[in-house]
């Protein structure tokens, strides 16, 4: 079985994901890996194969990546209401302490340095290193594949645009198709299958065409700051690939020439941003929270339901259709090479932002090795060496 049905409750759900909510520093690639520790690794809901079918499904839609793949883990764990939990409660923490941190309640400063944050670059360079370690062994079984792998490695090495990562992996299905051999489990299900229907589905795809279509006609008409916060985010969450830092120009874009936030306003929130856990999408919140002209729950609550809401809607949309898609043989090797390029992607994103960003000299390259170590040798979870690593960088850098 390539996961485990969807038995599991809501409140199960919300437990798991607010402690990844909690310790997932490090970006939306770290995030792939704590779930994959969390996910594949210790509860065995997902196989690695199913696992990183989700991943290269959710890496080539557009949106926030890791909060694409939590929504689809927590629908195929207790359908909608597992959802909803997966969202809330990976997403919560940051959000409600970037809110404060907008309101002035805390003032964090300049943390860039802080021993703690050092502590927790670090782990996460051994949590992707140990992702990629573990997706290597399953997923590239043969030549194609490991050339699939290192094509898209260099490819996103090299070339450092927003639209690089949908680029290599819609290459490496193109390569898949013509060059893997037959996939053995090709008239499989994934164990993605998931009980949406697909009038529902559709709905959910037509919805997000016509928001976004409509949103801008629907802000002037209507007018009012909250409905032009809406539109702005809906369409940074709909229009931006690789999620993460990528939507930032978009959202500086929209939101700084226009007078929503002042530049140093926006600068101070981004500052904010990396210190805090869990997806950059709720930076969102923040922007909401000091917009001008509107309160800053109505603000702050808003912006966060609209730039997630079009990652949502494209799950619904999508994911009930790809396990029927997968099954046919031409698409099963067109899969096995999107999943060989999303360990190379993986890989890139390793040493660049991950690994240039936490090793910074002897220090931390010892803390993450010791991360490693704790993770692979001794079977640590990864909530456990994110502390332990936040801890000693505390004390001791």
């Amino acid at each position: 079985m390539a996961t485990k049905p969807a038995n599991g409750s809501a409140l199960e759900v919300f437990a798991v994901f607010l402690q990844l909510g909690l310790t997932s520093f490090g970006g939306p690639t770290a995030h792939l890996g704590f779930f994959r520790d969390e996910f594949v690794g210790r509860r065995k809901w997902f196989s690695e194969k199913s696992y990183a079918d989700l991943v290269a499904l959710c890496q080539f839609l557009p949106g926030p990546a890791s909060s694409q793949v939590g929504m689809a883990v927590g629908l195929q764990r207790a359908g909608f209401a597992g959802m909803l939990a997966a969202w809330v409660a990976f997403t919560m923490p940051s959000a409600l302490a970037l809110v404060l941190f907008a309101l002035g309640l805390a003032q964090l400063g300049d943390v860039s340095q802080a021993g703690w944050l050092v502590g927790l670059k670090a782990a996460a360079v051994a949590v992707v290193a140990h992702a990629v370690l573990g997706m290597t062994r399953s997923l590239i079984t043969d030549k194609v594949r490991a050339g699939i792998a290192l094509a898209a490695f260099v490819m996103v090495l090299l070339v450092p645009t927003p639209f690089i990562q949908v680029g290599a992996i819609a290459a490496a299905m193109i390569a898949g198709a013509a060059l893997c051999e037959r996939v053995p489990d090709a008239g499989e299900s994934s164990g993605l299958s998931v009980r949406v229907p697909k009038a529902v589905a559709g709905a959910c795809l037509a919805a997000f065409v016509v928001l976004l279509a409509g949103l801008p006609l629907l802000s002037r008409a209507v007018g009012g700051n909250a409905a032009g916060i809406f539109d702005t985010f809906y369409r940074a969450g709909a229009l931006v690939f690789g999620g993460g830092h990528v939507v930032l120009p978009l959202l500086e874009g929209a939101t700084v020439p226009t007078g929503m936030v002042g530049h140093d306003t926006f600068l101070a929130g981004y500052g904010a941003a990396q210190a805090v856990p869990g997806p950059l999408f709720t930076f969102a919140s923040f922007l909401g929270a000091s917009a001008s002209g509107v309160h800053w729950l109505v603000g702050a609550s808003v912006a966060t339901v609209a730039i997630f809401l079009p990652a949502a809607l494209l799950v619904l949309g999508v994911l009930p259709f790809f396990d029927e898609l997968r099954r046919r043989p031409l698409v099963a090797r067109a899969i096995a090479g999107a999943n060989a390029a999303v360990v190379g992607i993986l890989g890139a994103a390793l040493y660049t932002p991950v690994f240039t960003s936490g090793v910074t000299g002897a220090a931390t390259m010892s803390l993450a090795a010791a991360a490693l170590t704790a993770l692979q040798a001794f079977k640590v979870p990864a909530w456990a060496v994110v502390i332990g690593a936040a801890l000693i960088g505390w004390a001791l850098l």
